[in-house]
């Protein structure tokens, strides 16, 4: 089965979701600079989650280029992921709405959880389709970035019941540890197009 119908579904929906997060963006009545204060941590919140689905963009396009073919399986284990990546606007809007408390803290990062474990998920289904020594396989590894992830949003969701800014600051952690490219993809990503460069030149 081709991938190109999948990408472009997948681009199409994680564009959706960036616009729907900045519709909620609020323009305020005043004009003064101090009427900016309300909106303050909506935009802190939109920061964070647009980091987020970057993030996601970014290695959801590596993990689909350095494949070849895809299945029923990965059509579902895509839709999944990105049913998780939908719940972003809403749990962000929210948050900040609410300047940080503790539920919406607490859902947002059971959605970020749900989001990595999806994402795992649909890594797991193209290795398995892919097979255990393609460059995809052999550039994921052991997914120690993955597994300390889900150690890092579970932690931040039960400390965010004592304290809702201490489990927003581990969820800015894990974005910034997500945030630098993992070389090894990056590698194999190049290699590939090498390797499709030369193909077609000969």
């Amino acid at each position: 089965m081709k991938k190109g119908r999948l990408e472009a579904f997948s681009d199409g929906v994680i564009a959706i979701i960036i616009t729907i997060m900045v519709l909620e963006l609020r323009v305020p009545a005043g004009s003064n600079v101090k009427d900016l204060a309300p909106v303050v941590p909506v935009f802190l919140s939109y920061i964070l989650s647009f980091v987020y689905i970057g993030i996601y963009w970014n290695n959801h396009h590596h993990m689909i280029y350095m494949v070849d073919k895809i299945n029923g399986a990965v059509l579902w284990g895509n839709l999944n992921l990105l049913f998780w990546l939908s719940l972003i606007p809403f749990v962000t809007a929210w948050m900040g709405m609410n300047h940080f408390a503790k539920w919406p803290v607490v859902l947002y990062g059971f959605v970020l959880i749900m989001n990595a474990i999806g994402y795992s998920i649909l890594a797991w289904l193209l290795v398995r389709e892919a097979g255990p020594r393609s460059p995809l396989a052999i550039a994921l590894g052991k997914d120690w970035k993955g597994k300390l992830s889900l150690v890092i949003y579970a932690t931040a969701i039960a400390l965010a019941f004592l304290n809702a800014a201490i489990g927003f600051a581990l969820y800015v952690i894990v974005a910034i540890i997500w945030f630098i490219p993992d070389r090894r993809i990056e590698d194999r990503v190049r290699r590939k197009q090498a390797t499709e460069t030369s193909g077609s030149a000969q």
